[in-house]
């Protein structure tokens, strides 16, 4: 609601009268109108308030009203050169430009929140609602797999589908970030998988258009680290990155409480393909609310585009185009391959990748099949893990942030984080996989805990990107990002496959995770480094 104050210096008149509708309360600078009515039936009693005011320069000194009222008079009274008030209201209507405004509407909310914490928000709920798009197949797959009569080899190539695109547009993603900035190959990342989203059931029947459309939702959300690593790296001080970071891709664990919350009901009461069709929409609704949120700061930063500025916007559009033609070649692609602290990311990446997309899309059949939960309690086991991510991702990111704000060496807290983030889930796996007697919900318990504590990597592995390279972070992540991709490509699918073939869920969905958890910690703790590289001297 706006907030209106009137003081002294702002009237020039102030009457009653009754049965006419004659302006009751008037300035006396250039307005232009808008006006706020109270009306009573038969006695009415009008106020109308301009809350435009035309330029500085063109209001004088001559022009003020003295700050004492000595009683209500008309405005030609005061000033007979103005002329009477219906005068001065015609006059009103043809004044043009107005630079200040005379009242302060705090509308919308986030008006005075400062522009990078616009960003990061928005992108933390678009993770929010990628991760709901990734996470729906992981419960709807046991409905859909009954329907259609899939065994788990088949359920796994369903499901390893989205990774195929998700590992295609991982470069290609940092690339263009990096060309046209974050914003815009986001909002391109969050149309392209709602709507393929929505279109899957309509595909389902057809395994090939049912693959696409994974698929299709694999290149949407694979473009969104990258995009979401430029906005950080760009706009984020180091001293606030660790927060920033767990913030945007805590989304992601929010996004899988989410999703891993509405999907059992929505199945249970509108059918599988419900969960595909409202899912879909909520990314297509971030979408219109982006467009209309950059409008909306657009129009509050500055005036519309005249005729020169518009011609500068074309050429910055031509010139973003002409360096997507010849920015390959600019890309130090041989330094970066030549440093071992990368390699250590893609490894890392990879690694951590494996047991986060095999646990995210076997997890619901695990606790189902293994554990003989339901469909309900299976899914809503599986939010345990994602739910607790949401405060642990909080405390290792201002546990990292102050490190590094005492002194710590920013390369020893990045260590000490992912170190943890590996070693946890790999521990938690160890103990669900042997036979120790334990009932299904201490199970559940040690790989809550476990998987929880492998979210440290956001304020470990996924902030080496930026502590290494601002510049090109978004084009590190990408490489990573692809490689990262792979298990989920090669891994759901595997794991699939071995349990058709050994029937042990710890031999195909824990043992390989604990494998490359061990491994990658060795590797990120002789290898990795979060030393700033100046990889365009280098290469």
């Amino acid at each position: 609601m706006a907030n209106f104050t009137f003081k002294a210096e702002n009237f020039s008149s102030l009457s009653h009268h009754t049965n006419t509708q004659t302006s009751l309360l008037n300035t006396t600078t250039s307005f232009k109108t808008n006006s706020l009515r109270l009306l009573h039936s038969k006695n009415s009693l009008t106020f109308r308030v301009w809350c435009g005011i035309k330029e500085k320069e063109n209001v004088t000194g001559s022009e003020r009203v003295p700050d004492v009222l000595t009683g209500p008079k008309r405005v030609d009274e005061l000033d007979p050169k103005r002329g009477s008030s219906l005068d001065f209201e015609q006059k009103l209507g043809n004044d043009s430009g107005s630079s200040e405004v005379g009242f302060d509407w705090n509308w919308p909310p986030w008006k005075n929140i400062p522009q990078r914490y616009k960003l990061i928000g928005t992108t933390s709920l678009a993770f929010v609602i990628c991760n709901m798009d990734k996470v729906n197949l992981s419960v709807a797959i046991i409905p859909m797999s009954h329907q259609f009569g899939w065994n788990a080899s088949t359920a796994g190539l369903v499901q390893s589908s989205f990774f195929w695109g998700y590992a295609l547009s991982q470069l290609p993603g940092g690339w263009l970030a990096k060309i046209f900035g974050g914003r815009k190959v986001l909002k391109f990342g969050v149309l392209t998988w709602s709507v393929a989203t929505a279109l899957l059931p309509f595909l389902a029947g057809y395994m090939p258009g049912l693959v696409l459309s994974r698929v299709l939702v694999g290149i949407g959300e694979g473009v969104s680290p990258s995009a979401a690593t430029d906005l950080i790296a760009r706009s984020i001080p180091s001293e606030e990155r660790s927060r920033a970071v767990a913030f945007v891709f805590g989304g992601l664990s929010v996004g899988s409480v989410i999703g891993l919350l509405l999907a059992p009901p929505l199945i249970q009461n509108f059918g599988w393909a419900s969960v595909f069709y409202i899912f879909g929409f909520l990314g297509l609704a971030w979408f219109l609310g982006f467009q209309y949120l950059e409008e909306g700061q657009a129009s509050h930063a500055a005036k519309p585009a005249s005729r020169p500025q518009s011609i500068h916007m074309e050429k910055s559009f031509s010139n973003s185009l002409a360096a997507l033609g010849g920015s390959l070649k600019d890309v130090p692609w041989k330094a970066f391959f030549r440093t071992p602290a990368v390699w250590a990311m893609i490894y890392a990446h990879f690694c951590g990748s494996w047991g986060h997309y095999n646990c995210l899309s076997w997890l619901p059949s695990y606790f189902s099949e293994e554990l003989s939960l339901n469909l309900t309690e299976a899914a809503w086991v599986s939010i345990l893990p994602p739910l607790a991510s949401v405060f642990v991702t909080s405390f290792a990111a201002q546990l990292a942030d102050n490190l590094i704000a005492n002194g710590v060496e920013t390369t020893t807290v990045r260590k000490i984080c992912q170190t943890i983030a590996f070693l946890s889930p790999a521990l938690c796996m160890t103990l669900s996989s042997v036979d120790l007697g334990l009932p299904p919900w201490e199970i559940v318990g040690i790989l809550t805990c476990g998987l929880a504590l492998s979210s440290f990597a956001l304020s470990g592995l996924y902030c080496t990107h930026q502590d290494m390279s601002p510049e090109y972070a978004s084009i590190l992540l990408g490489i990573t990002n692809t490689v990262g991709a792979i298990p989920g490509i090669v891994g759901v699918a595997l794991t699939g496959y071995l349990l058709d073939t050994t029937h042990s869920w710890s031999i195909s969905l824990f043992a390989p995770s604990i494998f490359f958890y061990l491994t990658g910690t060795i590797v990120w703790l002789a290898f990795a480094s979060s030393k700033p590289q100046n990889f365009s001297n280098t290469d």
